[in-house]
């Protein structure tokens, strides 16, 4: 895969006139986008379909957790839309029931480990008896156990989730930050070129490129770093 296959770029925007403002202004330059929360409740999925129905492929980010009937069906109309990823919390009985229901389909499921926000109070906060890597690291293992197409994880965690899941699987990094930008509400980030050689498939990145002065710029900047990376 070229750097254009890699990197996903971030529709985390409030509202469709500037979903469509930045996928107009990045032109072909850009294959892959995701969409969250934040544009999926404002229009986003009706243009998610518009966008792979004109040849784009699209990161539906909606991390999926519920019982496994609702899951299954939902992956099941999710799979209709036309979608490349779609993620879902890496909780076994819910990567189960996402793998039935995407077999024989293209879908690549995502199983989320710990997201990138997170640091190790924040876990003990909610909860948690692990630590961000260790958690990580068995959520990776049921995710391969599950039959998923591809794991989410900070860059910090790649080469050794890479360890684990062997070549094949997708490794999705989102906290992903040029040199010398701002890690905003990440807490865990690595720039483009360290994510790749430390084993990622794909990047995810937003505000470094949506909420540049120069979108398109910033987008070639990235790109010119992951194929040297690369």
């Amino acid at each position: 895969m070229t750097a254009r296959d890699r990197l996903i770029v971030g529709l985390d925007v409030p509202n469709l006139q500037e979903a469509e403002k930045v996928v107009t202004t990045l032109g072909d330059d850009i294959l892959f986008y995701k969409i969250g929360y934040q544009l999926a409740f404002a229009g986003g999925l009706e243009f998610a379909r518009d966008l792979a129905a004109d040849g784009k492929k699209i990161f539906l980010d909606m991390k999926l957790l519920d019982i496994d009937n609702t899951v299954a069906s939902g992956v099941e109309n999710i799979v209709k839309m036309g979608m490349s990823m779609l993620t879902l919390h890496a909780y076994p009985k819910a990567m189960r029931a996402a793998v039935a229901a995407a077999k024989g389909s293209d879908l690549c499921l995502l199983g989320v480990t710990v997201l990138t926000s997170m640091d190790e109070k924040d876990l003990i906060a909610a909860g948690y008896e692990y630590d961000p890597h260790t958690l990580v690291l068995r959520r990776a293992e049921q995710a391969l156990l599950a039959g998923m197409g591809g794991i989410v994880c900070s860059a910090e965690e790649s080469s050794a989730v890479r360890k684990i899941i062997g070549p094949d699987m997708a490794l999705v990094t989102p906290g992903i930050r040029p040199t010398g930008s701002d890690k905003g509400d990440q807490k865990r980030v690595m720039t483009p070129t360290e994510a790749i050689k430390a084993g990622s498939s794909h990047l995810v990145v937003a505000r470094p490129i949506v909420k540049a002065a120069d979108p398109k710029e910033a987008a070639r900047a990235i790109l010119a770093e992951m194929d040297a990376a690369l």
